[in-house]
């Protein structure tokens, strides 16, 4: 009787070769797919976060019958510095499951000399998607370390502030303003609340503009900009702060909205622009205008929470008129087609 050898078969190297472009090929169709779940995964926490923030405005309005103003700003203070007046993010702290950290500050002083929020990293103020959020704000002259905030109120189209006739801007927040719902003539549904915009924006301010008309497309808003007087790279860093280019924007332009500036050798092309940091040199000080862009790392769009507490997305190809109707509180406009 014979005996059979026993044969052992082996991958040829054509046949490795062939099984390695075959995982390859695999890889490159399933990682799109992962990446676009991680990315749906991160915009639902992001709406999470909206609905968590106008809820917490809501609790707010029940509790004093009224919105908290976007800064108490001391018109008798001429400082040309920061007037550390809190912002809506400071006020809303206990209705947003942060009791400890409200127990721990004074609303009555500067945010930029208190203790409790040194180093504090609030994650319903961050969307996911913006990798700018982990990077944080230092100070070299004592104020505490801060983390940004990729969410904004809504100050309205383009004017904010006149601290002279102290008369305020057409959203739903504004400087020593206690707005609530039945200033939304417009209807809860049709006005916005609060908006994404990006950490780390940089912007121009304590200038301009020539022509207070507001800016109607990006060579008109890239004027705007060059007439600011100091260049900043640090919108939107810090969340106490009540004034529009850290814990607001306007809806002057459409979402993600380039707006180009050359400065350093370096070329920005996403900027935004604040005439006077509303507040600043007290009420001799200059009216604020302010061009604070709603942004988001969503691709093409960005997701926005209404006065009624729902949350939408506005692609950055809606109508500018439509755009500028959700943003006033009482304009009266007649919202028509899709955004």
């Amino acid at each position: 009787m014979k005996n059979r050898s026993a044969t052992r078969s082996a991958f040829t190297l054509v046949e490795l070769l062939v099984v390695i472009a075959i995982i390859g090929v695999l890889v490159g169709l399933l990682l799109p797919a992962v990446q676009s779940a991680r990315e749906a995964a991160r915009r639902m926490q992001c709406s999470n976060n909206l609905k968590q923030i106008a809820l917490s405005v809501h609790n707010y309005q029940s509790a004093y019958k009224k919105f908290p103003p976007s800064a108490l700003v001391d018109l008798s203070v001429t400082s040309t510095g920061n007037n550390g007046s809190w912002g809506v993010h400071g006020r809303i702290l206990p209705f947003l499951e942060q009791g400890n950290v409200y127990e721990n500050i004074d609303l009555s002083l500067a945010w930029d000399n208190q203790e409790a929020i040194d180093g504090l990293k609030i994650p319903t103020y961050a969307c996911p998607s913006d990798p700018g959020t982990d990077q944080e704000r230092t100070f070299s002259d004592g104020r505490p370390t801060l983390y940004p905030t990729t969410y904004g109120f809504n100050f309205g189209r383009w004017f904010v502030f006149d601290p002279t006739t102290q008369k305020t801007g057409d959203g739903m927040f504004a400087p020593n303003q206690f707005y609530s719902f039945r200033d939304c003539l417009d209807g809860s549904s049709h006005t916005l609340l609060t908006g994404e915009v990006k950490a780390w924006t940089p912007y121009q301010r304590n200038g301009g503009p020539s022509d207070t008309a507001i800016p109607a497309n990006q060579a008109q808003a890239e004027l705007v900009v060059a007439s600011g007087a100091q260049f900043k790279n640090t919108g939107h860093t810090e969340w106490p702060d009540g004034r529009c280019h850290h814990t607001g924007f306007t809806v002057t332009l459409p979402p993600n909205s380039d707006v180009e500036f050359e400065t350093g050798g370096q070329l920005y092309e996403q900027m935004d622009f604040s005439s006077w940091q509303e507040g600043k040199d007290g009420q001799s000080g200059n009216p604020t205008y302010a061009m604070i862009t709603s942004r988001s790392h969503h691709v093409g769009l960005v997701q926005v929470a209404r006065v009624d507490g729902s949350v939408a997305s506005v692609t950055e190809s809606v109508e500018l008129s439509i755009w500028h109707a959700l943003g006033t509180r009482a304009g009266r406009e007649v919202i028509r087609g899709e955004y």
